[in-house]
């Protein structure tokens, strides 16, 4: 049998912190074969980018590998020192990281990075530049001459992920490992991506190391998958097999999180893992999951279980491994959900919603007289690619940026434009939780001084009241005392997010608007997330714009969902109904993109090119560019206007609603 491209034996890796060794990995060993995609996921902490700095020889300087090998195309790389070691990362091994921006110089142009990936290979100047443009074309960029000339902040998220994986296949390396690549992207850049990856690894026979949290992403990309979980491989087989019958209560446990089938919050709150993590170092005797596990027994806590095979090519590191699939699950109340009651008058409407951007001269249109309302408990779902005016709308509703044009009301008042001109009472009334904790939070204050902080400028709360007030609010996000004392850099994501929704709840707010709250959390913590948010809105009856371009989750949480193109709403309606369909085509193409644990679902629809710019957008309808079903020369040049086709279900499009749901194949369940 021919040598794997890459081999993991035993490994170990221990980071020294304090003057201790902490170790992150334990005895982790796989194969990824010749031609292979082997996925490995995993929690934040799990040790997954670990294993992957470990193979490019990338750990920080307090972090070594105490034990184990690591053998690429054959080679023993962990005894590469100088320049053999700088000749294996030329040549031999690439990494796409999860966020492109970071992975590129901002003050070089693009051409002059991609050049450089060939100049090291031994190019000249000029054979650089021509292999540059020969590399963008090959995935797939339709300017190659207009891009090389721009800097990274000039292209979109997908367009720059692109120019990373042409830059990590300059070389035509041997192995290339992706470390959560598309976490930041739309559904529909997101698949083109993948679809890039696996079009050039069928073309240049490279074995593909794939890290992610997104286990749909898993489903479709990787023919087998390992389950880590701290610094332990605890399961691994091919992928279908391991995502249709897990054998490790940690992978049931995962699958579980997932809001799957269409299942949606009226259905039950979500399964969660309890616990969290061992702390980095910690000594563990037993089976490191022993602690979260609710099939766990004294056995389990003293003698950890061998990765034995429970089928062909299928392992699992369980001593209770053949009753995974029995694991409890965690015991929730039925909650009451207010019931949304949209004869009475709305607690937010928009209408006619504007906003026009000056830049370089040119008028850009980020939101064009967009009407909605939204009533007391209920979940408004946003969805549409970046670019489409999600966050701009969200902005512009909070005042953070006026309105060019159009009201926002707040329960039948009109909201002044600017969030400055507004009263304490209209500004507790509507709060925010931003996708990234991390930039929303003050790192040098403790989480109580900055609960305290928003409940005086708020509520109007100060000393014993301030306190009773925020000590309630951190057992409603399920905060201890001891969190209460940390700052920010001490906490997980997890943690952080439940600050950010403790803070936003401070002054009772009366509709909360979540923009990308759990993209960038795993999934068994995105499943807490979202419990509690249900939570809060059973309880306090607050309403949601729900921002996300996790389309399941959109579904699970929406009572109603609206869809943004190019600053135009395109489609409004409940959620069964825009999922399950007839749906406007850029609904559909979106839905398409989706990639799903069960597989199946609808052929992908292939959007071609990228969002026209705003700053002239098309004559006519405005996807007519884009558009698969376009009829004609009405759709060039007449806009069709957003009309009611079904009771409460509203379509801006040329099509008939007989027609679409022709064409669409009646209804079909999409994302799960």
């Amino acid at each position: 049998m021919s040598e794997p491209t890459l081999r993991v034996e035993g490994l170990d890796v221990v980071y020294r912190v304090r003057g201790y060794d902490r170790q992150v990995l334990r005895g982790v060993s796989f194969e990824v074969g010749r031609g292979e995609s082997y996925g490995l996921v995993g929690e934040s902490g799990c040790g997954k980018s670990t294993v992957a700095l470990s193979i490019v020889r990338y750990l920080p300087r307090n972090g070594r590998v105490s034990a184990g090998s690591i053998r690429v195309a054959g080679a023993d790389v962990l005894g590469y020192r100088g320049a053999t070691l700088r000749a294996y990362r030329a040549r031999t091994v690439s990494m796409v990281y999860q966020n492109p921006g970071a992975a590129l110089n901002p003050s070089l142009r693009v051409g002059e990075q991609v050049a450089e990936a060939f100049t090291v290979l031994g190019a000249s100047a000029q054979e650089a530049g021509e292999r540059a443009r020969a590399a963008l074309a090959r995935v797939q960029i339709a300017d190659p001459e207009s891009v090389l000339r721009r800097y990274p902040h000039q292209l979109s998220g997908g367009m720059q992920q692109r120019v990373v994986i042409a830059m990590a296949l300059a070389k035509d390396p041997a192995l290339l490992i992706l470390d959560e690549p598309t976490t930041g992207l739309d559904a529909t850049v997101e698949a083109e991506v993948l679809d890039l990856v696996a079009s050039l690894q069928d073309e240049l026979h490279t074995s593909v190391l794939f890290i992610s949290h997104n286990l749909g992403v898993i489903s479709k990309m990787c023919s087998r998958v390992g389950v880590l979980y701290a610094g332990r491989l605890v399961e691994e087989g091919p992928v279908e097999t391991v995502l249709r019958d897990p054998r490790h209560p940690y992978t049931v446990g995962l699958l579980r999180c997932i809001p799957r089938g269409g299942v949606r919050k009226d259905h039950g709150r979500l399964d969660t893992i309890p616990g969290f993590l061992p702390p980095l170092g910690a000594e563990i005797r037993g089976c490191v999951f022993a602690e979260r596990c609710a099939l766990a027994d004294d056995r389990c806590a003293l003698e950890e279980p061998p990765l034995e095979a429970v089928g062909e090519g299928h392992a699992s590191r369980c001593w209770h491994r053949d009753r995974a699939a029995e694991l409890p699950r965690e015991f929730v109340a039925d909650l009451e959900l207010p019931k949304v009651d949209r004869t009475g008058p709305p607690l937010l409407e928009l209408e006619g919603l504007t906003k026009v951007f000056r830049q370089r001269g040119h008028d850009v249109h980020a939101l064009t007289a967009v009407s909605a309302a939204v009533w007391p408990g209920e979940t408004l779902g946003l969805v549409g690619e970046s670019g489409s005016g999600k966050t701009t709308l969200a902005r512009t509703l909070l005042g953070i940026v006026p309105s060019t044009a159009g009201a926002v009301r707040l329960e039948g008042v009109d909201l002044p434009p600017r969030y400055q001109k507004r009263s304490r009472d209209e500004l507790r009334a509507l709060q925010i939780v931003f996708q990234n904790p991390d930039s929303a939070l003050n790192r040098r204050h403790s989480v109580r001084r900055i609960l305290l902080r928003s409940l005086r400028k708020l509520a109007g709360l100060v000393g014993s009241a301030a306190e009773t007030r925020m000590q309630d609010l951190a057992a409603r996000v399920r905060l201890t005392e001891r969190t209460l004392t940390q700052k920010p850099v001490q906490l997980s994501g997890g943690l952080k997010q439940r600050v950010a929704i403790a803070r936003a709840f401070a002054g009772d707010p009366k509709l909360v608007v979540c923009d990308e709250p759990t993209s960038a959390l795993d999934v068994s913590v995105q499943a807490a997330i979202l419990n509690l948010l249900v939570e809060l809105q059973a309880e306090k009856r607050v309403a949601y714009i729900f921002i996300s371009h996790d389309l399941g989750v959109v579904r699970y949480i929406s009572d109603r969902i609206a869809v943004l193109y190019l600053g135009r709403l395109q489609e409004l309606g409940p959620a069964d109904v825009v999922f399950d369909g007839p749906h406007h085509p850029y609904t559909e193409a979106l839905l398409s993109a989706v990639p799903t644990i069960d597989g199946g679902g609808r052929d992908r629809i292939k959007l071609e090119g990228e969002i026209p710019s705003a700053a002239s957008p098309p004559s006519g309808c405005v996807f007519h560019t884009r558009c698969p079903r376009k009829i004609g020369r009405i759709c060039e040049e007449t806009e069709p206007p957003l009309v009611e086709v079904e009771d409460g279900h509203h379509l801006r499009c040329h099509i008939p609603i007989d027609e679409l749901r022709r064409l669409q194949g009646k209804t079909e369940a999409v994302a799960r």
